[in-house]
């Protein structure tokens, strides 16, 4: 039997795979959760075997609570659901430790397959996932990508540099450098091309 707790913000999905996977393979879910900040609270609580968790999330997203988890439970065995996966993404999640990756359009049955490899000890990358990943043509670093990101929140240069604990003249540059490479006159026409592109 493998414990999970199950993160996905997309409730309709959350409940289908919270009823369809014991019914796949031996899993018992111990909870559910909304988005990053709730699947941290319900790993510490819970502490399952796996953490099955959405990539793209309101708040919290799945890396980053991957990332706060990592703080308290080093071990903790992690699944991603993902409907893309950027290089820099898959970089991020494999640098954090998460042993699984699975489309989010893969059939239960198989998301069941792959928890309990993971609980064996086993890692599993979809290779719909790993292709995705291979053939993105995305041109921005990672770190002009979490300017962007947070730019797309509408906040200001300083702000973004404090949230992202950088010099605001090195914020300024990542701006500059994704501005030139999307060819775009703003920064938020920037983070708009980006978005526009599924590279946010």
């Amino acid at each position: 039997m493998t414990t999970i707790v199950l993160a996905d913000d997309e409730v309709l999905l959350r409940k289908a795979l919270a009823s369809l996977l014991p019914m796949e393979g031996d899993v018992t879910v111990l909870a559910e959760a909304v988005d990053g900040a709730d699947a941290v609270r319900a790993t510490l609580e819970h502490r399952p075997d796996v953490l099955v968790i959405d990539l793209e999330m309101p708040n919290v997203d799945g890396l980053g609570a991957v990332e706060q988890l990592r703080q308290e439970l080093p071990d903790q065995v992690v699944l991603m659901l993902t409907r893309h996966a950027r290089p820099g993404v898959l970089r991020k999640a494999l640098a954090l430790g998460v042993q699984g990756f699975v489309s989010k359009s893969a059939e239960p049955s198989h998301i069941a397959s792959v928890v309990a490899a993971l609980h064996r000890g086993q890692r599993w990358i979809d290779p719909e996932v790993s292709a995705a990943a291979v053939m993105d043509d995305c041109p921005l670093t990672d770190r002009e990508l979490d300017v962007l990101r947070v730019t797309r929140d509408g906040y200001s240069v300083a702000e973004i540099a404090a949230q992202l604990h950088l010099a605001e003249g090195t914020v300024r540059n990542y701006l500059s450098n994704a501005m030139q490479k999307t060819q775009t006159s703003t920064r938020h026409a920037a983070a708009r091309y980006a978005r526009e592109h599924d590279w946010l």
